[in-house]
């Protein structure tokens, strides 16, 4: 009586199977390739090149943004944090392990759950632009390394004192545009990124992404050639600028963004007010390749959660099911040895594989596709279940 009952759920199973691979396979893929990007994971970069208490307001910046992106889902893992981490614990910080961006000191950036990746005098040009090529020394942690592949999108964020074409690293040595423009071309050729964008907050700061030439890269600045930028408010507990005009206005801006949101990196561009920010921030757009209304907030600040469609392992339009992949499923199931008016039942334990490939509607001896192809192969398998129904039902009498 068991191998009896076996039957009916196996070819049921089966032909639900055949069903739902031909008519949902297709609008599911489609379902998840809607987005604009089709990136896989993000990763940001986040470098404050400045030391010392009174370039507070730099590792402000820096924390600002790292709080930023931690809070639009990306996790700290994916999170490479270069700064000085000389103002916190700062013998002249009248509030001791914090941090703050505004003089109402609303919010600690600092507070207890940060990592800072590469700190003090870690922070160099040459860890800088290892971390972007991946060219590291075995012994470098993982936690250290930027571990990107052609499906990521890469968020750079550099804030410090800098000029026409160079960014200053600790009042100790300098990056030029070349420099950064070369790492990201080597990212590109590595297969490093899918997306890219930069930012920058620094005096002249639209000169640092004047050089580059790799495909896929958004980059903006706070100021053009021969302007600087400007600090945005004082602490007079602390004697210090706590936070940049441009950067402020970033911050700002994302805080009514969510991980679910809508809004565009045109909408943020949009948001520039020179007058506000008292420099002219620059947008640099030509190297990416798609509009800027297409591109989300969230697909550089944000984390995704989406899955890679693969190619299905087996397409029955191009490799139909054999009569011997039929006879091998069903052959660890002996049969009751029955006439059935379909004829798939032939003798004890052997299955006719060509009269249930006729059951279900198979066609794969011509070449038809598209929905009429689907459709046919839906109501074959529907009939082929109808027919097994009747037989069971036929068996019970």
């Amino acid at each position: 009586m068991l191998d009896f009952l076996r039957l009916p759920q196996l070819l049921l199973l089966l032909c639900f199977g055949l069903a739902y691979t031909h008519v949902y396979a297709e609008p599911v893929a489609e379902f998840f390739g809607r987005q604009g990007s089709s990136h896989t994971n993000n990763w940001a970069v986040l470098v404050c090149a400045s030391r010392y208490w009174f370039n507070y307001r730099h590792m402000s910046n820096a924390l600002g943004m790292y709080r930023t992106v931690k809070r639009l889902g990306i996790p700290d893992s994916n999170i490479i944090l270069m700064l000085a981490d000389d103002a916190a614990c700062n013998p002249r910080n009248k509030f001791p392990g914090c941090v703050y961006a505004n003089s109402g000191r609303h919010l600690d950036l600092y507070g207890d759950n940060i990592e800072v990746d590469y700190r003090g005098n870690e922070v160099t040009v040459e860890n800088f632009l290892r971390v972007l090529t991946g060219r590291v020394e075995p012994s470098v942690p993982r936690s250290k390394r930027l571990l990107t592949d052609d499906s990521s999108n890469v968020f750079i964020f550099m804030t410090g004192h800098g000029g026409n074409e160079f960014l200053k690293f600790q009042d100790n040595e300098e990056i030029s545009a070349f420099d950064i423009a070369d790492a990201i071309a080597q990212m590109w050729e590595k297969k490093r990124y899918h997306e890219l964008f930069f930012m920058i907050d620094t005096c002249q700061a639209n000169t640092m992404y004047s050089k580059f030439y790799s495909p896929n890269v958004l980059a903006t600045g706070s100021s053009v050639i021969h302007e600087n930028s400007y600090s945005y408010e004082n602490d007079y507990d602390l004697g210090v600028a706590v936070i940049d005009s441009y950067t402020h206005y970033i911050l700002e801006f994302m805080e009514g963004i969510n991980k679910t949101s809508q809004t565009t990196m045109e909408d943020l561009f949009n948001y520039y007010d020179p007058e506000k920010i008292h420099s002219h921030p620059g947008v640099r757009s030509d190297l990416f390749g798609r509009p800027l209304r297409d591109a989300l907030v969230t697909d550089f600040f944000g984390g995704v959660a989406q899955a890679e469609i693969l190619p299905p392992l087996h397409n029955p339009r191009t490799s139909p099911i054999s009569p011997e992949d039929v006879t091998s499923v069903l052959e660890a199931s002996p049969l009751r040895a029955e006439e059935n008016a379909s004829g798939v039942l032939t003798s004890p334990g052997t299955l006719d594989p060509q009269a249930f490939l006729a059951a279900l509607g198979d066609i794969s001896q011509s070449e038809v596709g598209g929905t009429s192809a689907r459709k046919l192969r839906t109501w074959a398998s529907s009939l082929g279940v109808l027919v097994l129904v009747g037989w069971v039902a036929s068996r019970r009498k």
